[in-house]
């Protein structure tokens, strides 16, 4: 196996997995060693490899635990050649004495002299060493290594870049959680799709798909980023189209104002594929929120709705004023006046001609308003039409 053939492709193996070339150096040391133990050492021996990544050079050492009388077992026991009474007697002793020491939180080992070093020993090589410590100990170099050990560093390596690259992965969308990337519609399993999301790839699970939606092959779509996992497969993002943070990153993204803090998205109320409702502040003087959302002729606004497929979008100003707040919230339909009721409820008096438009189909543009502004909102026509409104209601009900 030649070092030098390694270290030539590890620029490469860095640039094509996205892995640090400090890491694919670090996998290769693993596997030389791994080799070097397999075809010069004894098993339980722990090898250290340190590779020069411009010359190729290796150079190997041992490492063992320094270790003291106190970090080791008794030796109680240890005698096989005792009869079985004595030695049961032995064994319950240092059964009892290792009892002991776990209670006390010292934790001991037993002495292998291809792993660890007593203190007297290690101070010949480095007077300087302590208990606990590693001592290094210099091997031989060595270039040459049979099939089974090159074997056996191909698969150490081959292993360890992929569980780098999964790390990698994982650790750079985990970052990505709460964002919006751009993925690529790569194929459609039952009711999940996956999507081509970069590096890896992202699954839109049903849940988080916007109702109606088509999902066709090669099509290029804003999704977000949910959470990523690390699963035995490797890592798994999932993504969605129908979480209503959607809306907020997509105006990031069309919206400089709202980018940089100048406008606020207070809140959302989404019924996805169907209807939004946003509520915008300004947080600079002379900033117009709904305005700058909207952008000229609605080309801001327009852009996002397009993103999503055509759904619709209704963008209001926020208020700290409740009555103010729920008046802006039921547009487009226009509000005469607004009561505040106790536990937490509101009426909303809306001409009679309004009324049908306050609602929404099926409620929707209530049920919005009462899921934008935290309030339970009852609309009702003015009071001298109400007697006639409830008439015509319960007459439809008959």
């Amino acid at each position: 196996m030649d070092i030098k053939s390694f270290t030539s492709a590890i620029a490469q193996i860095a640039e094509e997995r996205g892995i640090l070339a400090e890491k694919v150096v670090e996998t290769i040391e693993s596997a030389v060693a791994a080799a070097y133990k397999k075809e010069y050492t004894s098993r339980g021996k722990v090898i250290k490899c340190k590779l020069d990544p411009v010359s190729g050079e290796a150079k190997f050492w041992q490492v063992l635990l320094v270790v003291d009388d106190s970090m080791i077992y008794s030796e109680l026991a240890e005698d096989k050649s005792s009869s079985p009474p004595i030695a049961k007697a032995r064994e319950e002793e240092l059964a009892k004495l290792r009892e002991k020491e776990s209670e006390e939180g010292e934790k001991k080992i037993r002495f292998n002299p291809e792993k660890h070093i007593m203190i007297a020993e290690a101070k010949k090589a480095n007077p300087k060493v302590k208990p606990g410590e590693e001592l290094e100990i210099p091997l031989k170099t060595e270039k040459d290594f049979g099939r089974i050990a090159t074997q056996t560093a191909k698969q150490v390596i081959l292993q360890k870049i992929k569980e780098t690259e999964r790390e990698t992965i994982l650790q750079e969308y985990k970052a990505k959680e709460g964002e919006i990337v751009s993925g690529i519609v790569q194929r459609v399993e039952g009711r999940n799709v996956y999507m081509d999301i970069g590096k890896t790839t992202g699954v839109l699970v049903k849940e988080e798909q916007i109702p109606g939606e088509f999902y066709r092959p090669g099509a290029r779509l804003k999704v977000f980023v949910l959470k990523a996992e690390s699963t035995q497969k490797g890592p798994v993002i999932f993504l969605s189209r129908a979480y209503p943070k959607l809306i907020s990153k997509l105006f990031e993204l069309e919206v400089p104002e709202v980018a940089s803090g100048a406008v606020l998205i207070k809140s959302i109320a989404r019924e996805p594929g169907s209807r939004t409702k946003i509520a915008v502040a300004s947080n600079m003087e002379g900033v117009d929120p709904i305005g700058s959302v909207v952008g000229q002729r609605g080309t801001r606004v327009q852009a996002v709705i397009q993103e999503l497929g055509g759904e619709k979008i209704d963008i209001v100003e926020w208020s700290d004023d409740p009555e103010k707040y729920i008046t802006n919230s039921l547009s487009p339909a226009k509000v005469l006046e607004v009561k505040i009721m106790p536990k937490n409820k509101a009426q909303a008096v809306v001409p009679e001609d309004q009324l049908s438009l306050a609602i929404g189909k099926d409620g929707q543009n209530v049920r919005l308003a009462a899921k934008l502004t935290g309030w339970k909102i009852d609309v009702r026509p003015p009071e001298a039409e109400e007697a006639r409104y409830e008439e015509q209601e319960t007459n439809k009900k008959q």
